[in-house]
């Protein structure tokens, strides 16, 4: 049995990656405390570290998640308080994180494990992964994972996943907007390396400025959003990761912040 010193996050960089990869099989790679303390630590890391392009979460063993530890939620409850409430720090620090975060799920993610997928910007799954709220069948509510889960879901799936609590697979996590493509579990990792592929390409401000888009809130009228718009984008090609991409592409050659191949 693993020791509780030993690490729950294994973490590892190549071509400008970083992989943070969940290491607790004995429990489903559950969201206690110290994993959760781990992936937090990983993903600041990560940020601070400029070689670094972008984060793949993923797991080892057959499921990338299985939501809340609850024998440790069980062991917290005379205190007053249970690990699940350091699940909003994680899902914050993943869906702001600047760099593009993409989530490689190989087998059946539950609850809070849901959360993580929907808040990372890319998130790839093998078809025969299953996935399932089951929150409602032990007394409780998707609380805090709803922040970024019902950014993703259509709301006619929302309310049917949530209420029912049933389980559902790859596809239909794709078509219900969960994540982002299901292909079969041979083909995973050459899918997330795909895409990162295509990450590391993008110049590192202008990738946190494309996230930092995605997350906008609807503009109050649209020619003033237009407006704050033209401005944005005017400062984007006139910054030096602009001037460079422009140059690069008129020259033919990779950017200046694409990675070396190792």
């Amino acid at each position: 049995m693993t020791a509780a010193t030993d690490p729950l996050v294994r973490v590892s960089t190549s071509a400008g990656v970083t992989t943070l990869t969940l290491d607790s099989p004995a429990n489903r790679n559950a969201l206690s405390t110290q994993l959760m303390t781990e992936l937090l630590a990983g993903l600041t890391a990560a940020v601070a570290d400029d070689a670094v392009r972008a984060v793949v979460l993923s797991h080892t063993g057959p499921v990338f998640c299985s939501g809340a530890d609850l024998k440790e939620t069980a062991a917290a409850y005379a205190s007053g308080t249970v690990p699940a409430g350091m699940l909003g720090d994680v899902l914050a620090a993943v869906w702001e994180c600047p760099k593009p975060v993409v989530a490689r799920v190989g087998g059946p993610a539950r609850a809070g494990g849901l959360g993580l997928i929907a808040a990372a910007d890319i998130a790839v799954c093998a078809r025969e992964a299953t996935f399932a709220f089951t929150e409602v069948r032990i007394g409780v509510i998707p609380a805090v994972i709803s922040a970024t889960v019902l950014r993703r879901l259509a709301p006619r799936a929302a309310a049917d996943l949530y209420l029912t609590g049933e389980t559902f697979d790859g596809d239909r996590a794709e078509r219900v907007g969960l994540v982002t493509a299901a292909v079969p579990a041979a083909d995973l990792d050459a899918a997330v390396d795909r895409y990162c592929a295509a990450l590391v390409r993008g110049a590192p401000g202008a990738l946190a400025g494309a996230k930092e888009l995605l997350r906008r809130p609807a503009g109050t009228g649209l020619r003033a959003e237009l407006a704050e718009l033209s401005t944005l984008s005017t400062g984007y090609f006139l910054s030096a990761e602009g001037r460079e991409g422009v140059l690069a592409f008129r020259e033919k050659r990779p950017a200046s912040w694409v990675p070396a191949a190792d």
